[in-house]
């Protein structure tokens, strides 16, 4: 932990302490708000949606679909199927994105809410794999199939703009030194 000089010399370690359970706390919020929007639409998913049902709600024509489907694979359909091993990199992956960037967390507001959306969205996903196998997709972007033809879920767009969050505040901090 650093300390500061306070005016009259002496070091002030409780102010720094609170200071970073604040800036722990923005993370904390926004991994939570992310886990719970990404369970909650699930669920309303699962309900629903039943399994039976493969494309269940039109939400916008030709554009957008709920579509439940059981993802076994890791991100994009790739990395295989084992739980155990999509779990473990979630959680490598989760650990070396904290030490890349927890310097800049330090500084930025934004680096902090991204990672928290990042740690949101991981959990979400880990804990469909722990509770179901598989994690939970249903955004399909149906009108863009010959473009984008993943379904999806709130966890994996959270992660997304998670980490294009940090890739831009990275740009704007290197641009700025």
């Amino acid at each position: 932990m650093r300390s500061s000089t306070s005016q009259d010399g002496s070091i002030n370690l409780y102010r720094n302490r609170i200071f970073s359970l604040k800036q722990t706390l923005v993370i904390a919020a926004a991994a939570i708000a992310v886990l719970w929007a990404d369970q909650y639409t699930k669920h309303l998913i699962v309900k629903l949606c039943f399994p039976d049902v493969p494309d269940c709600r039109t939400i916008i024509p030709n554009l957008l679909q709920w579509t439940y489907e059981r993802n076994v694979h890791g991100a994009f359909g790739l990395f295989g199927s084992s739980s155990v091993m999509l779990i473990g990199m979630a959680v490598v992956v989760l650990v070396l994105f904290w030490f890349s960037f927890r310097e800049a967390a330090a500084h930025s507001q934004t680096v902090r809410i991204a990672f928290g959306m990042i740690v949101g969205g991981a959990i979400g996903n880990i804990v469909d794999r722990l509770h179901y196998g598989y994690v939970i997709d249903f955004i399909d972007f149906i009108g863009f199939n010959h473009i984008w033809k993943n379904i999806f879920n709130v966890a994996d767009s959270s992660v997304t703009v998670g980490v294009g969050l940090l890739l831009l505040s990275s740009l704007v901090t290197r641009r700025h030194r």
